[in-house]
């Protein structure tokens, strides 16, 4: 059975691919903002899983 996350990451990558045959930049940088986001995704249902430690801290 696939992980959660695993999913995640092919809908990033779908992203990705639709950003290099985009139209136009507003296009493009839409389905980067969305590739990102599906990674985003990813990483933090593997944290979820126990899979990853909790980020740290950002410096203030």
């Amino acid at each position: 059975m696939m992980k959660q996350s695993q999913h995640f990451l092919e809908n990033a990558a779908n992203c990705a691919q639709l950003a290099e045959r985009a139209p136009d930049e507003p296009s493009f940088n839409r389905y980067k903002r969305m590739e990102a986001a599906w990674r985003a995704l990813a990483t933090e249902q593997d944290w979820l899983d126990g899979e990853l430690p909790p980020a740290a801290p950002e410096p203030a």
